[in-house]
């Protein structure tokens, strides 16, 4: 059984209240747990060794939402953060939001979350193409991988269960399991709690329970007898303990925390899995219930006591499991949110738009569990003097409809209404066939990036791959919305270009024929090659398309407070530091190392994400990122420029490379040239990105000051190679 909330769509086109108190009794309970809950929290901050020779920070906090927005999606209508003002303007008043952050490429909640847990790129951990993704066979042709898989597990086929390809799930750039992010925290003294972030915990319960509990242990008997209660048994909650710590060696369900690929060993480390092992450690007093008083359960019938599923996390219940764990003894929490914009209401199968009734509705009960949840931490001396607390988004999303009625609402006060909405469903193969006669066969991993497999795997310079390259750039289709003549295709890469943009893992059989970056309003799929069927439809059950490169996708936020972050509200000129911080480029890979400086820990490994200096205090961070300062975040910027998918030389080459798969000159002389010189500069960047990582982390993490005219002349490589991609890309 896989996890159905958490992909909703696959690759094959698949889509996958108990009691209430009084106010007054309702205060006095959350004085009690607060109470009761501060000398457990402070128990394990004791024994939990953060902030370095700096100190000041006892509690880690990361929350990542699914697809929740601080622009607008709707000019008239407050955007999601907007309306979770509680959040908003905890951020703001506490600390620095940053709004010019972005995602890793492809833009999908599994890269998203990961990028931002691991530091690096997908082509570092196994994930750049996601939520599924396909492989190849040796024979040539192609399986179906799902994204979202336990960390340890190896790579397997949701179809059939088995590990069709034995290399991991998450594999590094040396092929082995990439190293785990809650390993810095244990070695550390620290327990991690971990609510429904993406592969610290089970997901599936027929391959991870079996890779954890054993073959023959009573958790797999129960997969076996009872499959729904093991879902709500063992998925989606998870505690990795420090060496030696009771919390775990005491608890019933306790299982050794194996990493057999971690840098360094990691033997003697234990860990909890699921609620029903988690739930007693943290919910002492009875059953766990979430903000609002509700047994934490799930919504099938009947219902389970126990994890809701990855669709069932709204803020209420995320939020009580990190409130439950900080007071239990659980110093370092992350989780994930489930969006608020897909219709978790049970009240019919259709999304909603910005600003209709149900939208509004659920952030509303969102930013009601966020003040809910500050003022408990606060009861527990849980807050901005002490805790790091870090959110974010996994990515962001390009609304699919029609204009609202009516015209000018807000949603807030007048509702929002649409009559036609749903991205809009496009069977590629169908058109493909059609309209150019294309009979290349191949598989497409679907999505508004779709991914194309060619069966036989052959090369990218293959006469039929050209042909289908060329094709697929011609695609263009009525809109079903607008009743305009839409061009299906922004961009495309093949392995040259997807080298560059991060997109190519250690394991060669992952490597994708080519990439299409579609119009936004389109999710392709590879149906029946003919349209018999209608080859384009309205989708009303989705409207909120990612994965594809268009800036609503690609720019999300990041908000930091705690110890040694700058508070913008407390600035002698507030708006101006605003509006500093608004234009600092950032994404998500540089969320990992920014955390680890300020709390005095270390990877086993260079990230490909840099210190964030610019939100920072000076006092916060070592000598080696004060000195030369200036000099250390223009390197780092420029850095990111050359080196983030989503930078300008990722976005100049795609334009380039684009060009290239388009063209159908004699010979292929404009494909072969211009891949070439895409090579070459992927070679150089790589070098050059190499040498700044270097510098960059060894100032962050092994206390070394730069060398002033190293930096001078890596920025002035830098600048040179950006004008030289920059030139060729304005000539095409």
């Amino acid at each position: 059984m896989l996890m159905p909330n958490r992909v909703k769509k696959y690759d094959e086109g698949i889509r996958s209240n108990r009691f209430s108190l009084h106010p007054l009794c309702l205060a006095l309970a959350v004085a009690i747990m607060g109470s009761a809950g501060t000398a457990a929290a402070d128990e394990g901050a004791a024994t939990c060794r953060l902030g370095g020779e700096r100190g000041g920070i006892r509690h880690v906090i990361y929350i990542q939402f699914d697809n929740t927005h601080f622009r607008r999606d709707n000019p008239n209508v407050p955007s999601d953060l907007e309306q979770m003002p509680h959040l908003l303007n905890f951020i703001k008043g506490n600390g620095a939001l940053l709004t010019n952050h972005h995602t890793g490429l492809i833009s999908h909640t599994a890269t998203g979350i990961l990028t931002s847990l691991t530091g690096v790129y997908g082509d570092r951990m196994g994930q750049p193409v996601s939520n599924s993704f396909r492989y190849f066979n040796p024979n040539g042709s192609s399986n179906l991988g799902v994204s979202f898989a336990y960390w340890t597990d190896p790579l397997f086929d949701p179809t059939t269960l088995t590990p069709t390809d034995t290399t991991p799930q998450m594999i590094n750039e040396h092929g082995k399991i990439a190293p785990a992010p809650w390993v810095p925290y244990t070695r550390a003294g620290c327990n991690v709690g971990v609510v429904a972030a993406a592969n610290t915990v089970l997901e599936n319960i027929q391959t991870d329970i079996p890779t954890v509990f054993g073959n023959a242990s009573p958790e797999a008997q129960e997969v076996a007898t009872n499959p729904a209660q093991a879902f709500a048994d063992f998925v989606g909650i998870a505690i990795h303990c420090g060496r030696d710590n009771t919390l775990c060696s005491s608890a019933a369900g306790v299982q050794q925390d194996r990493l057999p690929d971690e840098p360094g060993g990691y033997a003697g480390y234990q860990a909890l899995f699921g609620h029903k092992y988690v739930a007693p450690v943290v919910s002492p007093q009875g059953p766990l219930t979430d903000l609002n008083g509700q047994l934490v359960e799930t919504a099938s019938t009947p219902s389970r006591i126990g994890f809701p599923g990855f669709d069932g996390m709204s803020a209420a219940v995320s939020l009580s499991y990190i409130a439950a764990m900080q007071e239990h003894g659980v110093p370092v929490t992350y989780a994930y949110i489930s969006d608020a914009h897909d219709n978790h209401l049970a009240t019919g199968n259709r999304a909603f738009g910005p600003g209709e009734a149900g939208y509004v509705k659920q952030l509303k009960t969102y930013d009601d569990a966020f003040a809910k949840f500050f003022e408990r931490l606060a009861a527990d001396g849980i807050d901005r003097s002490n805790t790091l607390f870090v959110f974010t988004a996994d990515e962001g999303d390009h609304f699919v409809g029609g204009a609202p009625s009516p015209a000018s609402c807000d949603g807030v006060s007048t509702p929002c209404t649409y009559t036609q909405i749903g991205e809009i469903n496009t069977n590629v193969a169908g058109l493909l066939s059609t309209r150019q006669g294309n009979t290349t066969p191949f598989a497409v991993h679907a999505d508004s990036a779709p991914v194309f497999y060619v069966t036989g795997n052959p090369g990218r310079s293959d006469a039929g791959v050209r042909k289908l390259e060329q094709d697929v750039s011609k695609l263009s289709t009525i809109n079903p919305i607008s009743g305009n003549l839409d061009s299906l295709t922004l961009a495309l890469a093949d392995p040259v270009e997807m080298k560059l943009l991060h997109l190519i893992s250690a394991d060669p059989m992952r490597a994708p024929t080519f990439v299409m970056f579609a119009d936004p309003n389109y999710y392709l799929y590879a149906g029946s090659p003919n349209c018999n069927t209608p080859c384009v439809a309205e989708n009303p059950a989705y409207a909120w398309n990612h994965g594809d490169i268009t800036n609503d996708i690609a720019q999300t936020w990041l908000g930091l407070v705690g110890p040694g972050i700058r508070r913008e509200a407390a600035t002698k000129d507030a708006e101006d530091a605003h509006n500093s911080l608004s234009k600092l480029w950032s994404d998500h890979t540089d969320i990992r190392p920014t955390m680890l400086a300020l709390l005095g820990l270390h990877d086993t490994y260079v990230h490909d994400g840099r210190v964030l200096i610019e939100p920072l205090q000076p006092s916060a961070i070592p000598q080696s990122l004060r000195a030369h300062q200036r000099t250390l975040i223009r390197l780092g910027q420029i850095y990111k420029a050359i080196y983030a998918p989503f930078g300008q030389l990722g976005m100049d080459s795609l334009i380039i490379s684009t060009t290239a798969l388009k063209s159908n000159d004699p010979a292929d002389t404009t494909y072969s040239n211009l891949e070439s010189r895409l090579a070459i500069w992927t070679d150089e960047r790589n070098a050059l990105a190499t040498r700044m990582k270097a510098m960059l982390d060894g100032a962050a993490f092994e206390g070394r000051e730069i060398n002033e005219r190293d930096a001078n002349s890596l920025i002035e490589e830098a600048n040179e190679l950006l004008d030289s991609v920059h030139r060729l890309a304005l000539a095409h």
